[in-house]
Parts: structure tokens; C-alpha cells; sequence
């Protein structure tokens, strides 16, 4: 009994020390299950997962989905069903709804109709210029809700969430582009939908902004030709370009050829944008490859 006794007693520091483990690890877990994705990860998924058709196109159902997301984390090149960024939000609410919309903002600024400030009503998609000195780009979009407030994933608080064009500087003088996308009749398209939270001292109207006029036309994408000689050349690379530069092309909307040719035992790969039949086309794309693509691209002309 003495032998038994003193045995067991040998056994508690060791019984211990694995409950502080297990009670250390439980934790660890925990923390690891709460904690937020990085909303710029080192990899980028630039896949483009296009969304299931869950719901008919109406306000009703947009408000839903908005409710539901709320919160939800931002996260760099994400469209859903968990993480978002700012396009991919909208990309994901309207294509759950079976409306197909670009994924990039820039591009779905020139969807659907264009419409003044104020006559935005809920549902209605509307676009900033969010860089640091504003040039005319369109960087950011949101879902424009009623009485001034809009959703969107935010890239400041990362995550989901409301803000109000008349309450908030920033975004009130950022606006450059409304437009309509959801349909103004169809099942529960009719009906108003109060926002979620409202303030008395936000009026029901927007005041006048001015617009940048050569972001708020609805100008056509400058589509390459299949006979062009001119090309933004974006890279020559040893082998194959990255998937991920690739995907970050279509992405943005442009087509891409890559030319192959041997070089000192090597494979060559000359990445293009392109093709385009005058110069000019491919000089207005330029400027917009450098500053999303590649800062280095120039212009090449193949024959």
C-alpha cells in the first residue's frame, strides 16, 4: 500500500504537465479557429470561382445576402462564399442572383446603366477612386443600400462592413460612377426595403458631387484584333510566365499571346497583350498594364 501510494504520488507532476499541455494546445486551437485570413496573403488565389446560383435577381434577396455577410473578411483576389475583396463582393452578390457582371471593378463600372447621384436607389452599384492623389481610376465599389449608406469590403477595416457617402468625407468625394445592374421589376423588385440601421441626421438625398468625366463615361474595353502588329509587351521569361501573372491578365480584361523561341539551349517565352491594329489602341492600354500588371511593359511591333 505504502509502495502504491508513493507511486501514485510520482505520477501527479507528470498527469500535470500533460493537462497544461493539452489545456495550452486547446487553446492554440481555438485562437487559430477565431483568427481572421491575411488580407493580403503572399499568394494570391487569382482563380476566378464564379459563383452558385442561389436566388432570383431582387432587392429582397440582396438584402439577405448583405445581412448574412456582414462582417465577412476581406481578402486580396478573393470572390466568396467566406472572403472577399471590394469586386469580388459585388461579383459574388450579383452572381448569386444569376447576374454576371466582370469580376474587376473597373470593368464592372461599365455594366448595366448609367445613372446620376441622385437617382441612386437600393441595389445600385457605385465606384471611387481610392488612390492615395485620385487620377480618374476606378479602385473601389460598393452596393448602394438608401438614405446614403452603402456595403462593401472595406480596405481599411478589412472586412465587410456599412459607411455612408453623406457622413463620410472620404468616400463622398471619391464617387466617380453609379450604375444599375439589378432589375427594377421581378419578384420583390418593387418593394422598398428599409436599410438596416438609419440616422436622423443623414438626409434622404445626396448632395450634387461632381464626377470626373472621363472615368463616368461607359467607354467600351479596346478589344485587340486577331491581325494587330502592335502588342504591350509584357515579359520575356525563361520557360513558362507564372499561372498567377496570367490569371492577373485575364483578370483585368485583356487578351495575352505568348511567342515561344529557343535561345542558347533555352526556351523563350515573350508574354504579350494584344494583338492591336493601330498603335494608338495599344498605347492607351499602356498606361493601365503598367500601373496593374507590369511597370515595365512597353510596346512591341511583331511582323
Amino acid at each position: 500500500m505504502i509502495h502504491k501510494s508513493i507511486s501514485q504520488r510520482e505520477s501527479m507532476p507528470h498527469l500535470n504537465t500533460m493537462y497544461a499541455l493539452l489545456a495550452l494546445l486547446l487553446m492554440f486551437m481555438l485562437g487559430a479557429c477565431g483568427q481572421k485570413p491575411h488580407h493580403h496573403p503572399r499568394k494570391p488565389n487569382y482563380a476566378i470561382v464564379k459563383p452558385k446560383v442561389k436566388y432570383t435577381p431582387s432587392k429582397k434577396n440582396l438584402h439577405k445576402m448583405v445581412k448574412d455577410l456582414q462582417g465577412s473578411p476581406y481578402v486580396w483576389a478573393e470572390e466568396g462564399p467566406n472572403n472577399f475583396d471590394c469586386s469580388g463582393y459585388t461579383y459574388y452578390l450579383y452572381g448569386s442572383m444569376g447576374i454576371e457582371i466582370p469580376r474587376v471593378a473597373r470593368e464592372q463600372a461599365r455594366c448595366g446603366k448609367a445613372i446620376s447621384v441622385n437617382e441612386l436607389v437600393y441595389g445600385d452599384l457605385i465606384f471611387f477612386d481610392t488612390d492615395t492623389r485620385p487620377k480618374g481610376n476606378i479602385t473601389h465599389v460598393g452596393v448602394y443600400m438608401g438614405n446614403g449608406w452603402f456595403t462593401h469590403a472595406s480596405t481599411k477595416d478589412y472586412e465587410v462592413i456599412y459607411s455612408n457617402l453623406n457622413t463620410t468625407a472620404y468616400y463622398k468625394q471619391r464617387l466617380r460612377v453609379c450604375r444599375r445592374v439589378l432589375p427594377s421589376r421581378g419578384k420583390g423588385g418593387s418593394k422598398a426595403i428599409k436599410p438596416w440601421k438609419t440616422q436622423q441626421n443623414v438626409p434622404a438625398t445626396l448632395p450634387p458631387i461632381a464626377p470626373i468625366a472621363s472615368s463616368i463615361s461607359p467607354q467600351r474595353p479596346i478589344i485587340p484584333s486577331r491581325s494587330g502588329n502592335y502588342f504591350v509587351q509584357v515579359g520575356s521569361f525563361s520557360g513558362e510566365p507564372k499561372k498567377a501573372l496570367l490569371l492577373k491578365i485575364t483578370r483585368a480584361g485583356y487578351y495575352y499571346k505568348i511567342i515561344r523561341f529557343p535561345q542558347g539551349g533555352r526556351q523563350i517565352s515573350k508574354l504579350l497583350i494584344g494583338p492591336y491594329k493601330q498603335k494608338e489602341q495599344a498605347l492607351q492600354v499602356l498606361p493601365s498594364v503598367k500601373e496593374n500588371i507590369q511597370q515595365d511593359a512597353f510596346i512591341a511591333e511583331i511582323r
